[in-house]
């Protein structure tokens, strides 16, 4: 049984392979296809935007399609009308796509006018990580899994193995960052882990291991 993944990310493929563990489940990635879709992503909540990306794939190839959204999710900046920041907008906060040193800068920037417009009052700093995955079939129904991830956001970067938000990302009961645990122990508890682990249970319904 093959799945197509709607990322060109092979780190990414790997990695979901492995939280998946279905020797009888192959992800294919979408970088071996010519031509896929690269949708915008137009969704409002990281379950959406998942969806598009996985039902542009699915059309594309008739095929079982595969995707993911996730980023983070900061408390302080939550919008009145309820809209995470950076949420969706993880990627390209900055106004730049995958900029994350600028994306770091701005939401440390924007967490200190927070505070000076409080007059220097402390201001929450609570965040999760979040991740979704869509699962579309080829006849058009999607599959939903979602798991997030609690921590403390940092007023600095600390470590260097990981990406994104992660050097200032503080887990709860940890007292190292996204960026300074090893992989292999970040892979037990993040927020793709968790949605991964619910999105293998449907898997396994679907297509039950031989």
């Amino acid at each position: 049984m093959t799945i197509v993944l709607a990322s060109r990310n092979l780190h990414k493929l790997r990695e979901l392979e492995r939280l998946f563990d279905l020797p009888h489940i192959q992800l294919r990635s979408a970088l071996d296809l010519e031509g896929a879709p690269d949708p915008e992503e137009t969704g409002v909540t990281f379950a959406e935007n998942a969806a598009i990306k996985a039902e542009a794939l699915m059309r594309f190839t008739g095929e079982w399609a595969l995707a993911d959204d996730s980023g983070l999710c900061v408390d302080a900046l939550r919008r009145p009308d309820g809209i995470e920041v950076p949420g969706v907008y993880s990627a390209r906060y900055c106004g730049r796509h995958g900029d994350d040193g600028a994306n770091n800068a701005k939401l440390l920037a924007d967490l200190d006018a927070l505070e000076a417009a409080a007059d220097g009052a402390p201001v929450s700093r609570r965040c999760r990580f979040v991740s979704a995955l869509a699962l579309v079939a080829p006849d058009g129904r999607v599959f939903h899994a979602e798991g997030d991830c609690p921590g403390t956001l940092l007023r600095a970067g600390r470590g260097s193995n990981g990406f994104g938000y992660d050097p200032l990302f503080l887990p709860d009961g940890y007292d190292r960052t996204f960026a300074e645990l090893p992989s292999e122990v970040k892979c037990t508890f993040s927020h793709r882990a968790v949605s991964a682990r619910a999105m293998r249970r449907i898997l396994l319904e679907l297509f039950p291991a031989p």
